[in-house]
């Protein structure tokens, strides 16, 4: 009973824990921003992109209270008319420049290779740049309130997470975990205050930076080989001097990430290893999480069967604990928490497999994404 009654004291200090960043410490940008006087690059690398770069180009065209905008857009070898369905939709307009991206070279990936090409041909004159990837639709005041937040906030990148759109089951099971898990393990006031680079985070889907910081960081240079390179992009700010923060961009932005099963279990699975590095440190966490999220669900079941009131209270707390963290999560950055948050347990075993998928298929070498491989 004593390791009960620990269990649920760790998943109500995490739930309070994810109640204080939501409540008190996210940042949130305005609405309504004033015209910038800057001048803003948006830069969107594409591969194989053909199907869904629509809508994120007319969002980008659309973009009001950016007087200084241009766009830069990276075609990275795609192979099924992307840059074709670009061109038909930007037509003529000056502010949009079509690139065609060289193979990475040895040492690089795509999409650091991809991200560098494109902010070296940036306008020279931006004194901003927003990396958008070709799943987001960015609202139509969206860089103008992002720019005016990383001034705001004084910090050389800033990460405003977009409302993630859940259309299947295994999106709803798995997609809400990505803004759980820094709501709920990362301090976001000492991380934006912090010097440490181990205590960071960023989403690349939209990513918004100074750029005299960025050129100081070395910009995607400095993270040529790794697979997470936004966060190790975040990193690399704190090393060289800068700041850092994450905002919830649910009013600013939305991206579908993945459109079926097999393109979501492989994206998590090429990079999963790297969010936690040494095996044992994933098995740790994960057994962590099993025992925190899953357990309880279990425990109180087994009170149940057992005739133990006491054990099935305590497990029913625990769990309905759990399930609190997830709404307020929910809540807190756009999402959907109805009645999809009561299967917590059931998304945290599918956060482990594909773990354990994504150790396993690096042990093997088998790891690729859009035909590349990462590791």
């Amino acid at each position: 009973m004593t390791v009960l009654l620990v269990l649920l004291i760790a998943v109500a200090a995490l739930t309070g824990h994810t109640w204080l960043n939501a409540a008190g410490w996210l940042r949130r940008p305005t609405d309504r921003p004033d015209q910038l006087d800057e001048r803003v690059a948006v830069l969107l690398p594409l591969r194989d992109e053909a199907a869904r770069v629509t809508g994120c180009l007319r969002a980008l065209l659309a973009q009001r209270g950016v007087p200084g905008l241009s766009v830069v857009v990276l075609d990275d070898g795609s192979t099924d008319g992307t840059a074709d369905v670009v061109r038909a939709v930007v037509g003529d307009d000056p502010r949009v420049t079509l690139l065609t991206g060289v193979a990475p070279p040895p040492g690089w990936l795509g999409k650091p290779h991809a991200c560098w090409q494109l902010a070296t041909r940036a306008d020279p004159h931006a004194t901003a740049l927003v990396f958008v990837d070709a799943d987001v639709v960015l609202a139509p005041h969206a860089v103008a309130a992002a720019v005016t937040e990383l001034r705001a906030a004084r910090v050389t990148l800033l990460s405003p997470y977009p409302r993630i759109v859940v259309a299947t089951a295994a999106d709803r099971l798995v997609q809400p975990l990505l803004q759980w898990l820094w709501l709920t393990f990362l301090p976001l006031r000492a991380m934006e205050r912090s010097p440490r680079p181990s205590l960071a985070a960023a989403g690349g889907q939209f990513l918004v930076l100074d750029r005299a910081g960025y050129t100081a960081t070395g910009g995607h240079a400095a993270v040529a080989d790794k697979i997470l390179e936004d966060v190790e992009l975040a990193r690399a700010v704190k090393r060289a001097g800068g700041r850092i923060a994450l905002a919830d961009g649910s009013r600013l932005a939305t991206c579908r990430m993945y459109d079926d099963w097999p393109q979501l279990r492989d994206g998590y699975s090429k990079s999963l290893w790297a969010s936690f590095g040494h095996p044992g440190a994933a098995a740790a966490v994960v057994t962590l999480l099993l025992l925190l999220y899953t357990a309880p669900p279990l425990v109180a079941l087994v009170g149940l069967v057992a005739g133990s009131a006491q054990v099935a209270v305590v497990g029913l707390v625990g769990y309905l604990l759990g399930v609190a963290g997830r709404v307020l999560t929910a809540r807190a950055t756009g999402g959907r928490w109805w009645p999809d948050a009561l299967a917590h347990p059931v998304s945290v075993v599918v956060l482990g497999w594909l773990t354990l998928r994504s150790y396993h298929l690096r042990k093997r070498r088998r790891l690729t994404w859009r035909g590349r491989p990462v590791s």
